[in-house]
């Protein structure tokens, strides 16, 4: 598979899509059109169509179509030259791509080897589920189940910065939750900026920070910008 799965769009220090614009420029190389997915967005942003995405993507010379425009989307993931989920709302992503009956075609297509990009809530559902997302369940997908791209658990935006009186769980807390419930799991605590990037059998942590992996039982691990993940697909 060609994979970019990326923790965010922006982070502290950078605009829309900059800091993995070298990767998204590797992946998108030779293509000339993509599938647009902004099934995670909700409310005017996604009214008004997300032209700043579109624009943005002409930078790397791809021209996108939203599929929200389409008539038949099943058709255009089968004939998509590659993929580009966009983040926002994990739960109303996995439920609308059920509702449209999208999940095994997207994942064969994805499977046969064309490019997916996916931020935040994209790279959550190329996950085995979405358990381990950060947003509000606003919507009920039928299950959890997602496309499966990967055999690991992304937990987007990781932080461990907790706000002066906050009495809540960290996100490492939360983490350790979900692994003791699920023990047959890994999850990887990706700070914004960083991303992973699956090239066949191969996977590595991409982008400036250093990154966390939760496994039952043990310690978290630390992951050094740049180290090569292969062993967790």
């Amino acid at each position: 598979m060609n994979l970019l799965l990326m923790s965010s769009s922006r982070s502290a220090t950078t605009d829309f899509l900059e800091a993995n614009a070298g990767e998204i420029a590797t992946i998108l190389q030779g293509i000339r059109r993509a599938l647009f997915i902004p099934y995670a967005v909700l409310g005017e942003v996604r009214k008004g169509g997300l032209g700043f995405v579109g624009e943005r993507f002409r930078n790397f010379g791809v021209e996108l179509e939203n599929i929200d425009g389409v008539p038949d989307p099943a058709a255009a993931v089968g004939n998509a030259e590659a993929v580009i989920v966009s983040g926002g709302n994990t739960f109303c992503l996995l439920k609308t791509l059920y509702d449209n009956e999208l999940i095994e075609p997207l994942r064969k297509r994805v499977r046969s080897g064309i490019p997916y990009i996916g931020w935040s809530a994209g790279s959550n559902v190329a996950c085995r589920s979405i358990r381990t997302t950060n947003d509000m369940p606003i919507v009920y997908p039928p299950t959890f189940r997602a496309l499966d791209l990967v055999p690991i658990q992304i937990n987007p935006h990781y932080s461990d910065t907790m706000p002066e009186g906050l009495r809540g769980e960290t996100r490492a807390q939360r983490i350790e939750e979900f692994l003791a419930a699920n023990p047959s799991e890994r999850v990887i605590g990706l700070p914004e900026g960083d991303a992973l990037r699956v090239r066949g059998g191969s996977m590595h942590l991409v982008g400036a920070h250093d990154a966390w992996l939760f496994s039952p039982g043990e310690s978290r691990q630390r992951l050094e910008a740049g180290r090569d993940l292969s062993h967790l697909l």
